[in-house]
C-alpha cells in the first residue's frame, strides 16, 4: 500500500487534570513543556499529514498551537475525567470533522504526551509496519514484561483465587517456562485504523503488536527527574535540536 496516499493524522490527548503532577502535559521537561515533544516527534513524520491534540483547556490548546499542532476544538469536560476512556475522544475527533465536512484519516497516530521521548523514526516504522499487515485493525507499541497473569491472584473473602476459571489445575505453581510470553502496552505509537472503530471497540479485533524498548512514561515527579537525566541521551538529541 503507497503511504503517501494514506491520510494519515497524529492525534494527542492532553486533559488538564492531572493528580500526581499539576499541570503534567504541560509541566516543563528542559526548556519545552511535556507535550511538546510529542507534538514535535509526529510533526517529523513525513507520513503524517497533521498533528491534532485534543483538550479541554484553552491554555494547553494555545501552547499546543505554539509548537505547531492543531486545536481547533475543545473537548467537552464530560469526556475530560480520570475516568474516561480513550474511544470518547477519539469519537469525538472523528464526529467533529464530519461535522465540518472534513475527510477522516485512514489512519490515527495516537500519541501519549507523556512518553516524550521516541526513538527517531520509530512513527514511521510504525506506520509502515502496519500497512505491511493489511487484515490487523490497529497498532499498539509493546514491550517484553517478566510478569505473567498466570501468576496472579485476586482475593475473594480473604482467599486467594487464580483470574482464569476454566482450568482446572493449580496453573499457578506451574513453571513460568510453562507459559506464554507477556507483554505490556507502553505509549511509545499506537496507531488505529478508522474504519474499524465500533461503538465500544476502539483497537478491534486484530491488535498488530510492534514491540519497542522500555520508555519513560511519565506519571510521577520521579519520572520527571529520570526523564530530565535523559534530556541530552543521543538517541534523543534530534527531538531536542529540532524543538530548539
Amino acid at each position: 500500500m503507497d503511504i503517501i496516499k494514506n491520510k494519515i493524522a497524529a492525534l494527542i490527548p492532553a486533559r488538564s487534570g492531572s493528580k500526581s503532577i499539576k499541570n503534567k502535559n504541560i509541566v516543563k521537561l528542559g526548556s519545552h513543556p511535556l507535550i511538546a515533544y510529542s507534538i514535535q516527534a509526529a510533526l517529523l513524520c513525513k507520513e503524517i499529514r497533521d498533528v491534532y491534540v485534543t483538550t479541554d483547556s484553552k491554555k494547553i490548546a494555545d501552547i499546543a498551537n505554539n509548537y505547531g499542532a492543531k486545536t481547533p476544538f475543545l473537548r467537552p469536560e464530560n469526556i475530560s475525567q480520570d475516568t474516561s476512556l480513550d474511544i470518547d475522544f477519539f469519537k469525538h475527533f472523528i464526529n467533529f470533522l464530519k461535522s465540518k465536512n472534513r475527510n477522516i484519516p485512514e489512519l490515527i497516530v495516537h500519541l501519549s504526551p507523556t512518553v516524550p521521548f521516541r526513538e527517531k523514526n520509530i512513527i514511521s516504522k510504525a506506520i509502515k509496519y502496519l500497512l505491511a499487515h493489511p487484515k490487523a485493525t490497529s497498532l499498539r507499541s509493546v514491550s517484553k514484561i517478566n510478569l505473567t497473569p498466570y501468576k496472579i491472584f485476586k482475593e475473594d473473602k480473604y482467599y486467594l483465587k487464580g483470574f482464569f476459571k476454566n482450568i482446572k489445575s493449580e496453573y499457578y505453581n506451574f513453571p513460568r517456562q510453562n507459559f506464554p510470553d507477556t507483554f505490556l502496552p507502553n505509549g511509545h505509537v499506537d496507531i488505529i485504523k478508522t474504519k474499524f472503530i465500533r461503538p465500544y471497540n476502539l483497537h478491534g479485533g486484530k491488535i498488530l503488536s510492534f514491540k519497542t524498548k522500555n520508555v519513560i512514561d511519565i506519571d510521577t515527579k520521579e519520572d520527571l527527574n529520570k526523564a530530565t537525566n535523559n534530556l541530552h541521551n543521543i538517541n534523543f538529541n534530534y527531538l531536542i535540536k529540532d524543538l530548539g
